[in-house]
């Protein structure tokens, strides 16, 4: 790996002293799937980007603005490999805001670590990985599973029904569940995967609800999991059973554009952790509403997603700003010196595993397309990507499982 600074980099904006000679821009790359079977939550992170870009542009003491170059991926891994390839070398970026799904991050990862980019991740995720070339800005497992896994445990019971999609962040979130409930002493009903995209859930909801779970765990992502919560409700309903209340539904990554997805008829009574939701009061939150009210007035609520990618630009910029240069390199360094008051709260960057400290949040959605917060962490969160820390414990607050790395 190059430890000098990149030629590509190196001069995108110039000072003298303290006296800005050009506004220079700097071109970022946004790799969002705005089409394909998890559009709805990628236009979203495309809108929060974009509306981070522009309150930079429009903010003259950043000596330089940003110049957003755009590739769609279409929801196919074997794009995102390519367009990341092109994006380093026939387009010559340096910055990259992008990914939704960790096999598209995976897919991608290679590239920036051969060029020496920076890929910004502006999503929650499964942990198990620190790349000095990517900073992470969504919520690590200690900041999102492991606080749902607590919640559910001791309200919900601890019998699970666990359903997501084939790859690895169903794979990996269902690990750390599983050694969540074997802890408390509970049992896995039984582990079900689907591909991305899948919508035909009628016969493992017939299994769910003859099983009677505690709650379901859900890792589906995209139109699938919108088709399993409508054929969910529906079923429940048409067995006179009061769905939210005896078999809720979990998730990690459940968001208030997905619940519009859903519709009036299913969205209410699921729990989602995550850690940021619209419905947060703090004077932050409410101008980065509006404000993304204003600019994407048919694009719905915001979301965590969007949150995450609003962040990444906005450390970008200021750790850019810092070290007087776009290089990578130079970048990387100056983030953990840099802290913003974002929508969330404060956020800052860990500067051992280049993931954020960030604020860990339960929600209950409700009929109205938002959610009502039943908890909030009393500070941001370091972030803790192999649980080397974090214990997730059983109920009792007892016992602790086997998933610790010791270094």
């Amino acid at each position: 790996m190059a430890t000098k600074p990149s030629a590509r980099a190196a001069g995108l904006f110039l000072l003298m002293g303290q006296h800005v000679i050009e506004r220079s821009a700097i071109r970022v790359g946004l790799l969002f799937s705005t089409s394909g079977p998890y559009a709805t939550i990628c236009c979203a992170m495309r809108n929060g980007s974009l509306l981070a870009i522009e309150e930079i542009n429009a903010d003259s003491t950043f000596p330089f603005t940003l110049d957003p170059l755009e590739f769609n991926p279409e929801g196919l891994n074997s794009n995102y490999a390519e367009l990341a390839r092109r994006m380093l070398t026939a387009e010559r970026l340096v910055h990259v805001i992008g990914c939704y799904t960790s096999s598209s991050r995976k897919e991608v990862l290679p590239y920036f670590e051969k060029y020496d980019g920076l890929l910004w991740y502006p999503s929650h995720y499964e942990g198990f990985e620190s790349s000095e070339h990517v900073i992470y800005t969504g919520a690590a497992p200690n900041q999102h599973i492991v606080p749902l896994a607590h919640h559910l445990l001791q309200n919900c019971g601890s019998r699970p029904y666990c359903v997501g999609s084939n790859y690895i962040w169903a794979w990996e979130n269902n690990k750390i569940m599983r050694e969540a409930v074997y802890a408390a002493g509970g049992t896995i009903l039984a582990e079900r995967y689907f591909p991305v995209g899948e919508l035909d859930f009628d016969s493992v909801i017939e299994q769910i609800i003859d099983s009677r779970p505690s709650f379901v765990f859900n890792t589906l992502i995209g139109v699938s999991a919108y088709a399993f919560f409508r054929a969910f409700r529906r079923a429940a309903e048409a067995r006179g059973i009061d769905q939210p209340r005896t078999m809720p539904i979990a998730s990690c990554s459940l968001a208030e554009p997905e619940l519009v997805e859903i519709g009036p008829a299913a969205c209410a009574g699921h729990v989602s952790s995550s850690v940021y939701f619209e419905s947060i009061e703090a004077p932050a939150n409410r101008a980065f509403v509006a404000a993304y009210g204003r600019r994407f007035p048919d694009a719905g609520p915001t979301s965590a997603d969007a949150e995450a990618s609003y962040l990444a630009v906005h450390l970008l910029a200021r750790a850019a700003r810092r070290a007087r240069s776009a290089d990578p390199f130079a970048v990387r360094a100056a983030l953990p010196h840099v802290a913003i008051q974002a929508p969330q709260g404060e956020v800052h960057v860990d500067r051992d595993n280049r993931h954020c400290y960030l604020t860990p949040r339960i929600g209950v959605s409700n009929a109205a397309g938002g959610f009502d917060i039943i908890y909030q962490a009393a500070r941001p969160v370091r972030p803790d990507p192999y649980l080397v820390w974090e214990e997730v414990k059983s109920s009792s607050g007892m016992r602790s499982t086997n998933l610790r790395l010791v270094k």
